[in-house]
């Protein structure tokens, strides 16, 4: 009997996926990344990362409210897990630090960061990302409104996720627009939103005109995550 071929030195890791994101608020396009990625048979686990401070001074509802969201919207899925990493780190939210960390007190730990093929274009904006590319080869997912012949220089894979708007969907949750909401975003979602009302007088077309500071406080719950860096003491880091 022939002996069996080696074991690749990776064979006994965790493959672990990260999908990072704003999540702001999470839709269905986010719930079928998740799946689609699961189903790939590529990864074991996937690390929903909720996005703390955005790095381009973009505002955001509350972090506590968007990893409450992610849960509801994706935590449902077997092999999904919401880390609240950057939340932990504090500061603006950068993958290759996240990656970094992740790398350092996850050894066992193959990653892999899951993208859309949209973020191809963006990707000279991001802070080291040859060295993201390095730490978690990234799984690119194809979406409507993405060239499948290439975009961005690179070759775009075949779109498999809907083309769906964060922002037009804060924009039909301020209107009070709530069957518009519903048909984008997962039902207990809504049911959050519709609650928290957390983007009451929000507007995409003014959204130039609106301070971080002034999105971020809007419906902000008791005892929420802090919208500013924790400082050591005041946070327990935590593994993802």
């Amino acid at each position: 009997m022939p002996a069996p071929p080696p074991k690749s030195p990776t064979s006994s890791r965790l493959r672990v996926a990260v999908f990072g994101g704003s999540f702001n608020p999470p839709h269905y396009a986010h719930v079928l990344a998740a799946t689609l990625v699961r189903s790939m048979g590529e990864v074991d686990r996937i690390l929903v990362v909720p996005t703390f401070q955005h790095a381009f001074g973009k505002p955001l509802a509350p972090f506590g409210d968007r990893a409450a969201m992610c849960r509801l919207a994706m935590g449902w899925i077997p092999g999904v897990e919401v880390s609240e990493i950057e939340a932990d780190l504090g500061g603006d939210s950068l993958t290759v630090r996240t990656l970094e960390y992740l790398t350092k007190h996850h050894p066992d730990w193959s990653l892999r960061l899951v993208i859309g093929a949209d973020v191809l274009q963006e990707t000279s904006k991001w802070v080291a990302f040859d060295r993201v590319r390095q730490l978690a080869p990234p799984l690119v997912l194809g979406r409507l409104g993405v060239p499948h012949d290439g975009h961005g220089g690179a070759i775009a894979p075949l779109a498999l996720l809907p083309e769906i708007s964060s922002t037009q969907i804060r924009d039909f949750a301020a209107e009070e627009r709530w069957g518009e909401v519903a048909a984008r975003v997962p039902a207990d979602v809504v049911t959050y939103l519709r609650a928290r009302r957390l983007y009451d007088g929000y507007s995409g077309l003014a959204n130039t005109k609106l301070g971080t500071q002034t999105l971020r406080s809007v419906g902000s719950p008791a005892g929420a995550e802090s919208t500013r860096p924790a400082t050591p003491t005041a946070r327990r880091r935590r593994d993802p």
